[in-house]
């Protein structure tokens, strides 16, 4: 038997990123498949999507405050370093965006940078089937595909028919993830 004291394990630490979508207020949802699965969870959210989350139940939920700005010099950095990223739910504007290497919000700027940093990432995009339908869309899809980004399968549902929230798979981000961190040293 050792003599030295029971030290827990690390939990792997998992980054959501939440876009200006209608099914963001849901997000508690992945927050709390990912607790069940053993994973401490931290929420960044684009901008826009700060609005619509619901902050308290959600830094409640995870115990950490929620990041959509880039922090001052010197400040300390509010979350551990991401073992993976879930973009969920994902915008035509983020995919389009992080495809192309725009940095222009703190959201962008760690999806931006997860890739040059091997940080295993997911996306479960949230899009009309008329977003879908644009070229730059399955471009950019492919261009993270390229990345090594693992794509959800949500199906774009019909424009200005809200909808989809039930076939929306929090849990897949998980699914997606899981084998993927598990192989890292």
């Amino acid at each position: 038997m050792s003599d030295q004291p029971d030290q827990q394990a690390k939990k792997p630490f998992l980054y959501i990123v939440v876009c200006a979508a209608g099914v963001a207020g849901d997000v508690g949802k992945l927050i709390t498949a990912a607790q069940e699965a053993n994973w401490d969870v931290g929420v960044i959210t684009t901008p826009q999507g700060l609005g619509f989350i619901d902050t308290e139940a959600v830094e409640a939920q995870t115990g950490y405050p929620i990041r959509s700005a880039w922090r001052s010099p010197g400040d300390p950095r509010p979350l551990p370093p991401a073992d993976a990223i879930a973009v969920a739910p994902a915008t035509f504007n983020t995919v389009n965006k992080w495809a192309a290497g725009i940095s222009d919000t703190l959201a962008l700027g760690i999806l931006c940078e997860a890739y040059g940093m091997g940080i295993p990432t997911a996306v479960l995009p949230y899009v009309n089937s008329a977003q879908a339908a644009h070229p730059a869309y399955r471009q950019s899809l492919e261009r993270l595909r390229e990345m090594g980004v693992l794509i959800g399968s949500y199906e774009p549902h019909r424009p200005k028919a809200g909808g989809g929230a039930d076939r929306y798979r929090w849990e897949e981000a998980l699914e997606l993830l899981t084998p993927k961190v598990s192989e890292r040293p």
